[in-house]
């Protein structure tokens, strides 16, 4: 659970931060928001049942929440790809159209995209689940730690082909797809870097490698799960396949906000003053005492262990008064109250 509350910290951290933030509504920073909000939802469509389960002495789950999850993991999974490979489109018209960027990727265009990498993902996996749904049962048992679609196929009393053919369609067009799009964007992305200037390869690498580290970590997980629901892995050590089936759930929402968090300095140099925001706002300290001046401070709220030094040193009675003037608002009148 702790490890849930990190990822759920780490990611709404970053999208308070992209929204907040004029200067990042942009439409890199729109993707990795998008990005960010499918983390959360993959991650709480997982651990709250995984709690449920490990806690739980028998390890049952009901059939709608069974469909439940699979539909979550599955969206989860599909919203990734397109997510990743729009971002790599991104990248690509950034680095191969420079001059004509902002033409061609406008506020519009973002919005579609990203409803569509959302809308398609839902829609083509609801139908997968219909299907599914339906079947008679011959067994109850699925030798995996969450709900997976094949496995409910596998225990139908009746033949299941139909099931299985549209399965791989939807698995060719919701991960295959986006695939292609990110290995042609990164083809001609190569190609402009190896014809083009130091600072052209420069501004590829900066952009590129999160993004590249991201895919390769979410493929690699994604593709045992695809091998393991597939073939059999019995051959495969237990705890190594309960690992590597959850690897995508579990490592890749914690991945995403670090690698993107530390390696891109706008983010990450926001997301400092986020941390520090009290550090952010200057002041000015006015002690009045008897209509007397005896304390004034300028500066930041770094300074305040000093001012709570300088106060305790002072012969100040319960009648003293004191006056808080921030310093972005210097001309205000500010209110006063007794001093405590």
């Amino acid at each position: 659970m702790c490890f849930y509350a990190l990822i759920f910290c780490a990611n709404v951290l970053l999208i308070v931060v992209i929204c907040m933030n004029r200067s990042l509504h942009e439409p890199m920073y729109l993707f990795l928001c998008s990005l960010f909000v499918n983390e959360l939802y993959g991650s709480t469509g997982l651990f709250p049942f995984l709690l449920v389960q490990i806690l739980s002495d028998i390890h049952i789950i009901s059939a709608p929440f069974c469909f439940l999850q699979i539909f979550c993991v599955y969206t989860y999974a599909s919203i990734q790809f397109f997510n990743l490979s729009i971002m790599s489109y991104d990248r690509y018209l950034a680095i191969c159209y420079p001059l004509q960027y902002n033409t061609r990727m406008t506020f519009n265009k973002v919005t579609v995209l990203i409803a569509l990498s959302w809308l398609y993902p839902f829609v083509g996996d609801a139908v997968v689940i219909s299907l599914s749904a339906p079947l008679q049962l011959c067994g109850n048992i699925i030798d995996k730690v969450y709900c997976n679609n094949y496995s409910v196929v596998k225990l139908a009393c009746f033949d299941t082909s139909v099931n299985n053919i549209f399965g791989l369609i939807c698995t060719c067009l919701l991960v295959f797809g986006p695939l292609s799009l990110i290995i042609y964007t990164y083809v001609k992305i190569l190609k402009v870097c190896y014809s083009g200037s130091k600072q052209t390869r420069q501004k590829a690498v900066s952009t590129c490698t999160p993004h590249l580290a991201s895919l390769l970590n979410f493929s690699f997980g994604g593709f045992f799960e695809i091998v393991q629901s597939r073939f059999d892995m019995s051959s495969v050590p237990l705890m190594l396949r309960i690992f590597l089936s959850l690897y995508f759930l579990t490592c890749q929402p914690i991945f995403n906000p670090l690698i993107y968090g530390l390696q891109m300095s706008k983010i990450r140099s926001l997301c400092k003053r986020v941390e520090s925001g009290v550090q952010e706002s200057g002041f000015q300290l006015h002690l009045i005492y008897h209509n007397q001046p005896l304390l004034h401070i300028p500066g930041h709220s770094s300074t305040l262990r000093q001012i709570i030094v300088k106060m305790a040193t002072l012969p100040l009675e319960p009648d003293s008064w004191y006056r808080f003037t921030p310093a972005i608002h210097r001309t205000r009148t500010t209110t006063t109250g007794p001093h405590r």
